[in-house]
């Protein structure tokens, strides 16, 4: 798949002197953008999950050889059973979302994208307890990853934002980190990324990283907004 270019997750991570013994991956698309690449290579346990058969040809092609990966060809959901998943480019999201990346930043007509069946399964049913890092990218739906949860993970890694988009479960997420002692360390253009307050420690520098994050997210979804109505006003012309 040639070399990774999302290695900045690994860095911060091990920037704070943590090394996990297992992480999992929800929603890994390709092998060569995946969040957990680095600590496949460093022979750390890994669990992916994938339900878009092209993503899963091209998980086993790069990683099928890794003993110490595991992959689970299906799509975490809020119950078990099958799910219709649609699929946007790089985008693939639960057909029934209330809301979704491309759906908000690219206007995506859910009835005009391809569409196909996969299993559905609770995270409790493949989650052993043990993940002690995890990357949730779900477009929408990462909410069902975390809910099921049965570990208590280090650090978890979740898509809350980009664009314009506003994750629909934000809140319920929250609520979550709240009730389980997590606080938020740092995010980047898409994720927020929590630790175990017992574990690391989010220091003065992070809370300033993070300030500085929150305004940069803001600025550049008020300006793609701003760009949208500007379209919209041309159009009506």
């Amino acid at each position: 798949m040639g070399k990774n270019h999302n290695n900045l997750f690994y860095k911060k991570v091990r920037s704070k002197g943590f090394k996990p013994s297992h992480v999992a991956e929800v929603g890994v698309w390709h092998p060569n953008t995946s969040n957990v690449y680095q600590f496949i290579q460093d022979g750390i346990i890994t669990s992916l999950v994938e339900p878009d058969p092209h993503s899963i040809k091209l998980i086993k092609e790069e990683f099928g050889k890794n003993e110490n990966v595991t992959l689970h060809e299906l799509a975490l959901c809020d119950f078990n059973g099958e799910v219709e998943l649609c699929k946007r480019e790089s985008s693939t999201f639960i057909s029934g979302l209330p809301s979704s990346p491309a759906l908000i930043n690219d206007d995506c007509d859910v009835e005009q994208t391809d569409k196909f069946t996969a299993k559905a399964s609770l995270f409790g049913e493949i989650d052993d307890g043990t993940i002690d890092l995890i990357s949730i990218d779900t477009e929408g739906s990462e909410w069902f990853v975390i809910k099921n949860m049965k570990s208590r993970p280090t650090v978890i890694s979740i898509e809350t934002h980009g664009g314009m988009y506003v994750n629909p479960y934000l809140k319920e997420l929250q609520n979550w980190m709240d009730e389980n002692n997590y606080i938020l360390w740092y995010k980047d253009k898409s994720d927020s990324v929590f630790v175990l307050k017992s574990v690391l420690t989010v220091d003065l520098t992070d809370r300033s990283q993070l300030i500085l994050s929150d305004f940069l997210i803001s600025f550049k979804a008020n300006k793609k907004r701003l760009g949208k109505r500007i379209k919209k006003l041309i159009g009506k012309k």
